[in-house]
Formats: structure tokens, sequence, C-alpha cells
């Protein structure tokens, strides 16, 4: 699902979407982890890892428009 190449072809609102998405499913995991009701602890990794890879894309993407702003 979140190869970066896919993170990077969305814009900023649908980041934005997927990532309240995912802190949802992440509260929901560490909730299920917390009464053992989660059958694989490795999900709430990779949630997490996907969140930052979704903040990672952003502040790039936020970074470069303040460099284009400067450069003008």
């Amino acid at each position: 699902m979140s190869k970066i190449e896919d993170i990077r072809a969305k814009n900023a609102e649908e980041l934005q979407t997927l990532q309240g998405e995912l802190r949802t499913e992440l509260f929901k995991a560490r909730i299920q982890n917390h009464t053992n009701q989660l059958d694989s602890t490795a999900k709430l990794r990779d949630i997490k890892r996907n969140i930052a890879r979704i903040n990672t894309v952003l502040r790039q993407r936020e970074l470069e428009t303040v460099t284009d702003e400067a450069k003008s």
C-alpha cells in the first residue's frame, strides 16, 4: 500500500486524509494490543512507519515551497 512512490503521487489533501485514517488505525491497534487481541505486533510498527513516511513527504513539499519562494 504505502510505498513511497504511492505516497508521493498523492496531493497534500489526500495525504492529510490518509494520515488521519492511519492515526485512527494506530489507536485501534494499540487498544487491541493492550487487550491481547492484536494478531501481529508488527502491524503497529508498519502503521507508525507509514505515518512517518507521510510526514516526511509533507515536510519535503513544505520546504520546497519555502525555498522556491525565497528564490523568487
